[in-house]
C-alpha cells in the first residue's frame, strides 16, 4: 500500500513537503508548504529523480500564517494530467477504532528525497478547535513526524485509503505526536473533495450535483435564511446543534450534514429549503428534487384511497365526463399571519401523495409578494403529482380572509386565465384546521355522508342576519351537511353566522363573493341576487355527493368564466369551502416552522 504512485514530493522555493494526487491533475498539500507560491515556483514530482511538474495554487483554505490558524489546505493544479491513479479515500469514521487503526504517512524529510514512512494513530475522533485530530506515534521508535511530512496523506495500513493529511508535528523532538487534518474537514475548503469521500447513502454523482447547486451560493445571497438557519430547519428541533465554529458557507453546512449528521435525509431537506430562496426556477427545481430528478418517482410512497370518493351519477347523466373513483391529490397552500406584523405572512405550499406530504416552499413574506410566490410554487408542486392524479388546490386561510378571490388569481405571469378554471379549487379555515375537536367532528360528518345518497343543504338567506349564532351552531351540528349563504361574509351579522357554521364543523359551505351584503333584516331580500343565487345553488347541487363537489364547482367556474353573456354568470363569484380531513391528514413527513 505504501508504494502507491500518487504520493507526491512538493517543492516551493526552499520549502519541501509532501502531497497526494486526488484527480488526474490536482494535488492536495498544506498551505504552509506552498506559502511562498506568489513569488517562488511550485514543483510536484511522483518518483525519485524525475523532473518536477510545474503547478499553481488554485484553491486555498484561508490559512494566514500562524501555526494554530485553520484552513491549512492548498489545492495544486498540475500543468498537465499525469497517468497514475489518484488516491482513494476511506469513510470519515474509518480512521478510528478499538483497537486503534494504524496510519501511515509518506513524507520527504531532509536526506530522504525518495521518501520515508512514519507510523501513527489517531488519539481519538474528537476534533481540536473544530479542525484537527491529534496523532501519536504507533511505537516508541521509528520515524517521527518532522519537516518534510507536512501535506502527507495519512492512509490506513491495511487498505491504503486516505483518512487525512499531516498538518503539524510537535516542536519538541522528544514528543512523538502531531496533527491530522481529517479528509472530511479538508472538504470544507475544497468542495470537490467531498465527491471523493464516502458518505452514507449518497454516491459521487449525487454529491457532485449537490456541490454544483450549492457551492456557488454565498450566505449573502440568501439574507433571509443563512446556512445556520437552513441547517436547523434540516435537522429539526431535536437534531444536532450548529457546531460552535458556525458555517462559513452554504456548502460548509451541506457538507456537515453529509459527513457528520447521522440522519441521511437531513441534507435533502436542506436542499429543499434552500430551493425556497432560489430565484432561478431550474435551479430551484433541481434543489427541491435532489437527489432525485424532477420527474423521478423512485421511492415515492404508495397512494391509498380514503373512503367516500364516489362518482356522481348525475354528472354522467348530464353528459359531462364523470371523474374516476380515485382519491384527491391535493396541493395545499397555507397562508397564516407571521406574528411579526400585519403585513407579513407565513406561506407554505405542499403536495400530498396519500398520507405523505412534501413541502414545496415555505417562506415568511410581505403581503405584496404572497400571490406571486404562491402561484409559482403551485406550478412547481405539480412535479410531485403522479400523471393520473386527481388534482385539488386547497387554500388554508385565516377566517377573516376566507372571502379572498384566490379562484380569480391569474394562474401565472404567462397565463391570465383564473386559477379556479385551471383545477378544482377550495378554501379551508386555518383556525378550524388546527382544532383537534373540529377535525374530529368533520371526520364523523364524512362518515355520515358516505352512508347517505345525498347531502342536506341548509340555506342562510340575506335577511337572516339577526339569527342567534349559538343556536345556529348547535342546529347545524345535528341537521346540515352543507350550508349555502346568499351573501358574502362581509357584514358583521353575516360574519357571525359564517363563524357559527364553521364551528358546527359543516364540511361544505358555499357563498357568492360579491352581491347583497345582507345588512337588512326581514323580507326585503326576497327578490335580491342572493335569493336567486341560493335557488340556483339548490337546483345544481341536488343529489350530488359532497365528495365530488370540487370537480363539479370547477366545471361551473369554467362555464362561468367562459360565458360571453353581458350579465355575469350566477356562479362567476362562487366560493367553495370544502374540507375532508382524510384527504389532508396530519403530515407524517417533513415539517418545519419558518418563523424567524
Amino acid at each position: 500500500m505504501t508504494s502507491a504512485s500518487w504520493h507526491a514530493r512538493i517543492t516551493c522555493g526552499r520549502e519541501t513537503g509532501a502531497g497526494f494526487l486526488v484527480t488526474e491533475r490536482h494535488v492536495l498539500t498544506c498551505a504552509h508548504v506552498v506559502g511562498r507560491s506568489g513569488t517562488d515556483p511550485v514543483g510536484v514530482s511522483f518518483a525519485p529523480g524525475e523532473a518536477a511538474i510545474p503547478a499553481r495554487v488554485v484553491a486555498h483554505g484561508g490559512w494566514d500564517g500562524r501555526e494554530t490558524d485553520p484552513g491549512d489546505v492548498a489545492v495544486l493544479e498540475l500543468d498537465r494530467e499525469v497517468p497514475m491513479k489518484p488516491a482513494e479515500f476511506a469513510a470519515p469514521s474509518d480512521a478510528y477504532g478499538d483497537p486503534p487503526r494504524r496510519l501511515l504517512a509518506y513524507g520527504f524529510p531532509k536526506r530522504y528525497d525518495e521518501g520515508t514512512i512514519a507510523e501513527y494513530r489517531a488519539t481519538a475522533d474528537q476534533l481540536i478547535a473544530g479542525e484537527w485530530v491529534q496523532l501519536e506515534a504507533w511505537a516508541a521508535h521509528g520515524q517521527p513526524l518532522v519537516p518534510g511530512f507536512s501535506g502527507a496523506a495519512l492512509t490506513l495500513a491495511d487498505t491504503g485509503r486516505v483518512v487525512g493529511m499531516v498538518s503539524a508535528a510537535a516542536r519538541d523532538p522528544g514528543i512523538r505526536n502531531g496533527r491530522m487534518l481529517p479528509a472530511h474537514i479538508m472538504a470544507r475548503y475544497w468542495p470537490r473533495l467531498g465527491e471523493l469521500i464516502p458518505t452514507p447513502e449518497y454516491g459521487r454523482p449525487e454529491k457532485e450535483r449537490l456541490r454544483e447547486l450549492v457551492a456557488g451560493y454565498g450566505a449573502s445571497e440568501v439574507p433571509e435564511c443563512g446556512p445556520e438557519r437552513l441547517y436547523r430547519d434540516a435537522v429539526g428541533p431535536f437534531g444536532p446543534p450548529v457546531p460552535s465554529r458556525g458555517f462559513a458557507s452554504l456548502w460548509d453546512a451541506a457538507w456537515y450534514l453529509l459527513s457528520e449528521v447521522p440522519d441521511t435525509g437531513a441534507v435533502a431537506r436542506f436542499a429543499a429549503r434552500l430551493a425556497d430562496f432560489t430565484e432561478d426556477a431550474p435551479t430551484r427545481g433541481a434543489l427541491r428534487t435532489w437527489p432525485r430528478g424532477p420527474h423521478d418517482r423512485r421511492g415515492a410512497p404508495p397512494v391509498h384511497a380514503p373512503a367516500g370518493h364516489r362518482v356522481a351519477p348525475e354528472l354522467a347523466r348530464a353528459g359531462r365526463s364523470a371523474p374516476a373513483a380515485r382519491p384527491w391529490s391535493p396541493i395545499l397552500v397555507e397562508i397564516a399571519p407571521s406574528g411579526s406584523g400585519d403585513h407579513r405572512f407565513l406561506v407554505e405550499v405542499s403536495a400530498y401523495n396519500g398520507r405523505h406530504r412534501r413541502v414545496v416552499g415555505s417562506r415568511p413574506l410581505p403581503a405584496e409578494r404572497v400571490r406571486a410566490y404562491v402561484l409559482e410554487r403551485i406550478d412547481e408542486a405539480y412535479h410531485e403529482l403522479e400523471p393520473d392524479a386527481r388534482e385539488l388546490i386547497a387554500f388554508v386561510l385565516p377566517r377573516r380572509w376566507l372571502n379572498t378571490d384566490v379562484a380569480h388569481w391569474k394562474r401565472s405571469a404567462d397565463d391570465d386565465s383564473p386559477l379556479g378554471s385551471f383545477a378544482p379549487l377550495v378554501v379551508m379555515d386555518l383556525e378550524r384546521r388546527r382544532s383537534g375537536g373540529l377535525q374530529h367532528k368533520l371526520l364523523k360528518k364524512w362518515q355520515h355522508l358516505d352512508a347517505q345518497p345525498a347531502a342536506r343543504l341548509h340555506r342562510i338567506g340575506c335577511g337572516a342576519v339577526g339569527q342567534d349564532p349559538v343556536r345556529l351552531t348547535i342546529g347545524l351540528r345535528r341537521g346540515a351537511d352543507m350550508v349555502g349563504f346568499a351573501s358574502p361574509p362581509r357584514a358583521d351579522g353575516t360574519r357571525r353566522l359564517f363563524q357559527a357554521s364553521l364551528n358546527a364543523a359543516v364540511p361544505v359551505m358555499l357563498w357568492p363573493r360579491t352581491g347583497c351584503r345582507g345588512e337588512q333584516r326581514g323580507g326585503a331580500h326576497e327578490d335580491c341576487s342572493g335569493a336567486a343565487f341560493l335557488d340556483r345553488l339548490a337546483e345544481h347541487l341536488a343529489d350530488l355527493p359532497p365528495s365530488e363537489l370540487p370537480t363539479y364547482i370547477h366545471e361551473l367556474r369554467e362555464t362561468a368564466y367562459a360565458s360571453d353573456s353581458p350579465e355575469p354568470h350566477w356562479a362567476y363569484d362562487l366560493a367553495l369551502l370544502w374540507e375532508d380531513p382524510r384527504c389532508l391528514p396530519d403530515p407524517v413527513g417533513y415539517l418545519h416552522s419558518p418563523v424567524g
